[in-house]
């Protein structure tokens, strides 16, 4: 990777007390082309101000807009071959972005994948759902889909932008949208550290009740039949197997069963319609 110049961007928000720390042991790595930004998300201490002192480029948010949208201006403004994405809190470990590196030689993005057990059983137990969801979703194994570690080719992920949202769902929704447009993956297996100061900005009922919405939203924005093609075996095929009986008993439908199959039929349409769409989405994006 000597060859590259690697943009590390950190979302930031009120981490005056982590920021130094995990900025020296950024530059500390000695790669030869680097250029760290630090996204200011509105903070209300001193998180600017440490960064820049620490020899970051600050771009600062006039008010709290949310990590994907932290995240967003970072990829905007870099100007590097690779973008590093990792947290400002200490969280993530700067020793393991060469790891990440390395695979970019092969790959169009490597992510840090969590430890399974890693945190609190209810984040534990969400992670699963998530992933399991996401692997069926992707038609590839997600290991770790909420993982705000990871390195991407710059050029791809600035014609990601803008499907990222304002929230801690952009590193989902980049997941999907690279492993839906058959690009790709790896993962490299990290440790994460407790935070070094601070508290998380995440939420378990907002932000989970916004992760499950904003799921359904990217599956049908990157694999609409594998959303709509089983809800529209749910809604017409208890009708098509009743019509099938009444048939053979030589009995005429019921306006139930009629229902059900115009449902299940106008479903499956409107999938096949946003199957050709997310086609045109990702001939976009090439």
């Amino acid at each position: 990777m000597e060859n590259y110049k690697v943009s590390i961007v950190m979302p930031a928000y009120n981490e005056a007390e982590a920021i130094g720390d995990v900025l020296d042991a950024v530059f500390a790595l000695g790669l030869p082309e680097l250029e760290v930004i630090v996204v200011d998300d509105g903070s209300h201490d001193r998180t600017g101000e440490v960064a820049r002192a620490k020899g970051a480029r600050v771009i600062r948010h006039p008010y709290n807009r949310g990590n994907g949208a932290a995240v967003r201006s970072g990829i905007r403004a870099a100007t590097g071959d690779i973008v590093v994405i990792m947290d400002a809190d200490g969280q993530h470990d700067p020793a393991d972005i060469p790891r990440l590196l390395e695979k970019m030689d092969s790959y169009d993005m490597a992510v840090g994948a969590r430890p399974a057990g890693a945190g609190a059983w209810h984040r534990n137990l969400a992670n699963w759902v998530y992933n399991r969801f996401a692997s069926y979703i992707a038609g590839f194994p997600i290991l770790d889909l909420t993982s705000g570690f990871r390195a991407i080719r710059a050029p791809l992920a600035k014609s990601l932008c803008y499907l990222l949202p304002n929230t801690f769902s952009a590193a989902a929704t980049m997941t999907l949208a690279v492993a839906r447009g058959g690009y790709g993956i790896t993962y490299v297996r990290i440790q994460v550290r407790r935070r070094a100061a601070g508290k998380s900005k995440i939420s378990l009922l907002r932000d989970g009740f916004r992760f499950f919405v904003l799921m359904a939203k990217v599956a049908t924005l990157f694999s609409p039949l594998k959303v709509f093609g089983p809800l529209s075996v749910l809604v017409g095929g208890p009708g098509f197997v009743y019509a099938i009986y009444r048939l053979a008993i030589g009995k005429a439908w019921t306006i139930p069963i009629t229902i059900s199959l115009t449902m299940g039929a106008l479903i499956l349409v409107l999938g096949l319609i946003s199957e050709q769409i997310a086609t045109l989405r990702f001939q976009q994006m090439e």
